[in-house]
């Protein structure tokens, strides 16, 4: 499960990189699902927010798989990258890589596809416009 340092992250730049604390961890040693699940939430916000330009929500997470243990000392990145987008939402796939041994690994630990729905000033589902590229 473990691949040598930047196999897995060369040439990308996560949305979100933290280290989890001890209160984090569950009685196997490893950090809780939901713990993970909420940084996950956070880095899909800010892909989500940035691509739509403005405010946004969790509606769905279609697909998430636990691959490896999260250990206490693993540094986490998360990548985002956006998969589709629809009228108002965007779907956003989030990899979940742990360094390990100051370094000397990476492990795939997670991986999800959450889908996010624009929001306007009231909170409710707005279309999604996306500047046309540039010729």
């Amino acid at each position: 499960m473990s691949e040598p340092t930047g196999s897995l992250s060369a040439g990308r730049e996560p949305v979100l990189r933290v280290v989890p604390a001890p209160a984090d961890i569950n009685a196997n040693g490893h950090i809780f699902g939901g713990w993970v699940l909420a940084q996950m939430d956070i880095a899909g916000g800010i892909v989500a927010g940035r691509e739509v330009q403005g405010p946004c929500a969790t509606v769905a997470i279609e697909t998430m798989q636990f691959l490896a243990p999260i250990l206490l000392r693993d540094i986490i990145s998360i990548y985002g990258e956006v998969e589709r987008v629809g009228r108002t939402s965007i779907a956003i796939r989030l990899d979940v890589i742990a360094t390990r041994g100051r370094g000397a690994e990476e492990v795939r630990v997670t991986s999800g596809l959450f889908t996010f729905v624009a929001l306007d000033e009231n909170h409710r589902p707005r279309p999604i416009v996306r500047e046309a590229p540039l010729v």
